[in-house]
């Protein structure tokens, strides 16, 4: 049971769970593992000393490591790294979850040479892939036909699904300038890299829709209906405000409103980081100067078109609108999600904005925010009703320096995770032993980013 709050307050994190057992590592044997990093596994030393739970030590050993040991395919080519990343048991490279899963890592990059080229062999392949088609969310190790080689859009070699999503572009360059930050190497942003950047900002300049519909459709033949588009893939109408469309969700879910407010709001963060990057390393000035101008115009449009009033909450973020005053008040669990807007260093954790849009999220005036016997946390359309996301647990805790709220998600995590020592994609709100996707990683290291951050930290 967690400590009452006012002991809380005067109690270390890490001394909150005790549970009884033993427990044996679920890694692969050492054989077997992908990559192994020094500066890894001295942490996970160092962090089960001082985790006193021995459950929630061995769900950390477990996950934190897991995209290394399970998912990451490294290799030295022509003097340069390059690295394919799967994203567990779907066996292709998402530009998303590709750099979040090694995300968690970067810290330890100064210390660990291995891993620091692992990291810029991430890089260097999301360039590739980006150049291939910045419309593409995920690729294939090799030119061998996608399962999705029949979607309704412009299919070719090394594509393994052509789902149009902002985000699929704001990852790489997270990941790429916190390498940067991190390491102080420059050597990733080569002419290759260069090009890839302005292809997102002519990407998302084709999106705002202010000249036509773009050239991008898709749809699909499925009986899934967030699986396709309507309006011939065009989606639903949108009116040129100065957004940008994403015409699906992180969740790999096709939008209502086609305006995306978080993929927007990270877009913004996105833009400065190339401008930066442009005036400080690779001194494009012009293309910095695009950057900041079409930055500071979503900026402007989200103020007029994605802010709304609730009748509970106040003045709140919509999850999704259309320019044409219509908007969609809820959240999904995939990051970039509203809840998920300070990780993405999107707002200030105290924002007020921020947190009236957090208090409705995190409640029953969200949809997909469900309560039941086993945990309560926020889930989407992607599975359905009642099948919450561990994610959403992660980040309602990595977003708050309320340790109440942290220790409560700890708690449910440590609860939820069905026995199998490791996070899942979804599971149900009554019965944890009910859970979607054995194998995913993303899930699996951002557990372990957390309890890196508010229990070792």
């Amino acid at each position: 049971m967690l400590l009452a709050a006012s002991a809380m307050n005067a109690t270390p994190l890490k001394h909150l769970f005790v549970a009884p057992g033993t427990y044996e590592s679920r890694r692969p044997a050492l054989a077997d593992r992908r990559f192994t990093s020094r500066a890894v596994e001295e942490l996970i030393v160092k962090t089960k000393k001082q985790l006193e739970d021995p459950k929630l030590a061995w769900m950390f050993e477990n996950c934190y490591p897991n995209t290394l040991d399970t998912t990451v395919d490294f290799q030295m080519k022509e003097g340069r790294p390059d690295t394919f990343v799967i994203t567990g048991d779907i066996n292709a490279m998402w530009l998303r979850d590709s750099a979040a899963q090694v995300w968690p890592y970067l810290p330890l990059c100064k210390h660990d040479e291995p891993l620091r080229l692992l990291i810029a062999g991430v890089i260097h392949r999301q360039t590739r892939c980006i150049r291939i088609d910045p419309y593409a969310n995920s690729f294939t190790r090799d030119e061998a036909p996608s399962e999705w080689a029949s979607d309704i859009t412009r299919m070719k070699p090394y594509i393994h699904e052509r789902k149009w999503e902002i985000d699929s572009l704001c990852y790489p360059v997270r990941l790429a300038y916190h390498y940067w930050k991190t390491t102080g190497d420059t050597s990733v942003f080569d002419t290759g890299w260069r090009d890839a950047m302005r292809l997102v900002l002519q990407t998302f300049r084709e999106q705002q829709r202010k000249e036509g519909l773009g050239p991008y459709r898709f749809m699909r033949k499925t009986e899934r209906q967030l699986d396709t588009v309507c309006n011939d893939g065009y989606g639903h109408p949108v009116n040129p405000v100065g957004l940008i469309v994403s015409t699906f969700r992180p969740s790999d879910d096709a939008t209502l409103f086609g305006f995306l407010v978080p993929s927007n709001l990270f877009a913004i963060v996105s833009l400065r980081q190339i401008a930066e990057i442009s005036r400080r390393v690779t001194l494009d000035t012009g293309l910095a100067a695009r950057c900041e101008a079409l930055a500071d115009e979503v900026e402007a449009a989200v103020q007029r078109h994605a802010i709304v009033s609730h009748p509970k909450h106040g003045k709140v973020y919509a999850y999704e609108v259309d320019g044409f005053g219509n908007a969609y008040l809820a959240d999904d669990a995939n990051v970039p999600s509203l809840l998920s807007l300070p990780y993405l260093g999107a707002v200030a954790p105290d924002d007020p904005l921020y947190l009236n849009t957090r208090a409705l999220v995190w409640s029953t005036d969200n949809p997909y925010f469900f309560r039941g016997q086993a945990a309560e946390g926020i889930g989407g359309p992607h599975i359905g009703y009642d099948m919450i996301w561990p994610m959403s647990i992660i980040m309602h805790a990595m977003t708050s320096n309320d340790r109440q709220t942290i220790a409560r998600a700890l708690h449910t995590l440590r609860e939820t995770d069905g026995e199998t020592g490791f996070m899942h994609e979804s599971f149900h709100k009554d019965n944890p032993a009910r859970f979607t996707r054995r194998w995913f990683a993303w899930a699996n290291t951002l557990f372990g980013e957390l309890v890196v951050k508010h229990v070792t930290g």
